[in-house]
């Protein structure tokens, strides 16, 4: 079996160790933070500062792909997470009375919980792995490298050098994200540049924390929890513990975007969307200010180019090879598939140039299509806000099958198969019995305008100036 090095010990790295010590690889995992998660939750994830983590307080979500690695292969975390008190809602439950079954509904789960819950379950789970070994506060600063060992394989990484010392393994995995420094590191070992693809979403969060009064386990069941008009957006995010997260969203050109950090601004604007509107007149606590990020963007990052392998011996995970924007709640899921791979093929002569040719052709089939989706989906709610005009044809076409998915449970399955990972969308959207009743839908409602939810311009602009 195989020595496995882990760069990073956030989701990705973490769970990648875990893993690969479940299939009987030994791990070491350097990570900067000089702390594991704990369980006192509300202190780490809202008094914990990480700087390399920025997206540690933001809002997660873990859909039904993510939640089938934990149950199956990492059931111990899945279930420490519940204990945590993280929660599991079926799509299906949007409905009075859930449709009969279908085989695959199993998978239509979402696991409702901060960031903070899962990192904490993942560090429970490695304290008692004797596999791994979790070097806190002693980050990687360098590869050990020799040449390739097949004609024409370049540089193979045989190791990692930290400030401690130096530390050889048959696989090197780049768990670290795309501010980890590998692209630096390659490059000081005389690699050629990863291969990256760089799309601008244009979108700017902001995200506010509450709590459901003492006694009030659930928020309510309607409306949906996301909902977009022209310019701006408006999602609920419940999580563990009757905590629950509001985000906006708006493009970040738009000229009332500073006004949204003022909590009372931002309450406000979040009440003028229907989710907003009724999770927080349940009587919600406040926990956090109005926590903002923007100028994300989706990033894929492959060390195979034309003319082969950039390096052996080293492969990328989670936002080191794919970093999506949070619109469609991927990342995780990605990052999971990815770390099991790495788990279930450590042993296949790791450092060799068919070993990453392999892993990135698995990611190009498993991981690109998802990654293309979210660039198609942000593509068109970036136009949207900064054009502020609501398309018809194909646009409205979208936007019909989402609202009539709200009325349908057969579309709602189709649209949930999709969300959660388990189904592309050309296929999904493509079969003709979902295709006619959204046309059904759409011709029982000429007048149908998409994105309609939400005030109007000049409202908003009223809310967000005071």
């Amino acid at each position: 079996m195989a020595h496995v090095l882990v760069i990073g010990g956030g989701v990705a790295g973490a769970a990648t160790a875990l893993l690969a010590a479940r299939r009987g690889h030994t791990a070491e995992v350097f990570e900067r933070d000089t702390r594991a998660p704990g369980t006192a939750l509300d202190r780490d994830f809202f008094g914990w500062r990480r700087p390399t983590v920025p997206q540690a307080a933001q809002p997660h979500v873990l859909l039904g792909a993510a939640r089938n690695v934990l149950r199956g292969d990492l059931p111990d975390v899945h279930a420490e997470m519940l204990r945590l008190g993280a929660r599991e809602r079926h799509e299906l439950d949007w409905f009075d009375v859930r449709p009969p079954e279908r085989p695959g509904d199993e998978d239509l789960v979402m696991l409702q919980a901060r960031r903070i819950v899962l990192e904490s379950a993942l560090a429970t789970a490695l304290r008692a792995e004797p596999g791994v070994v979790v070097r806190y506060g002693e980050p990687v600063t360098g590869l050990i490298t020799a040449p390739g060992a097949a004609e024409g394989a370049g540089i193979q990484v045989t190791g990692v050098t930290t400030e401690i010392g130096s530390y050889p393994g048959d696989l090197v995995v780049d768990g670290g994200g795309r501010r980890g420094g590998t692209e630096r590191r390659l490059a000081e070992a005389g690699c050629r540049p990863p291969v990256v693809e760089r799309h601008r979403t244009g979108l700017a969060y902001f995200c506010r924390w509450y709590r459901l009064p003492a006694g009030m386990d659930d928020g309510p069941r309607r409306p949906w929890a996301v909902t977009g008009g022209s310019f701006a957006g408006c999602a609920v995010f419940p999580a563990d513990n009757r905590a629950f997260a509001v985000t906006l969203f708006v493009h970040t050109a738009d000229s009332t975007r500073s006004a949204l950090r003022d909590p009372a601004v931002f309450e406000a604007a979040a009440r003028a969307f229907p989710p907003g509107a009724a999770w927080l007149g349940l009587g919600a606590e406040p926990l956090s200010g109005v926590l903002a990020t923007a100028s994300l963007d989706n990033r894929w990052s492959t060390l195979v180019d034309e003319a082969g392998p950039v390096v052996t011996g080293l492969v990328p995970v989670g936002d080191s090879i794919t970093h999506t924007n949070p619109t469609l709640g991927q990342g995780t899921s990605l990052a999971l598939w990815a770390a099991r791979r790495v788990a279930c093929t450590a042993h296949r002569d790791p450092g060799s140039a068919r070993y990453a040719v392999d892993h990135h052709a698995w990611a190009e089939h498993t991981l690109k299509p998802w990654f293309d989706f979210q660039v198609v989906a942000d593509a068109a709610i970036g136009e949207r806000f900064a054009t502020r005009a609501v398309r018809g044809g194909t646009a409205r076409e979208v936007s019909a099958l989402f609202d009539c998915a709200l009325e349908d449970p057969e579309v709602m399955r189709a649209r949930a198969r999709v969300r959660h990972l388990a189904e592309p969308p050309g296929r999904a959207y493509a079969d003709p019995e979902i295709r006619a009743r959204v046309a059904r839908w759409l011709a029982a409602r000429p007048h149908y305008a998409p994105n309609a939810s939400g005030p109007d311009r000049e409202e908003w602009e009223k809310l967000t100036t005071g």
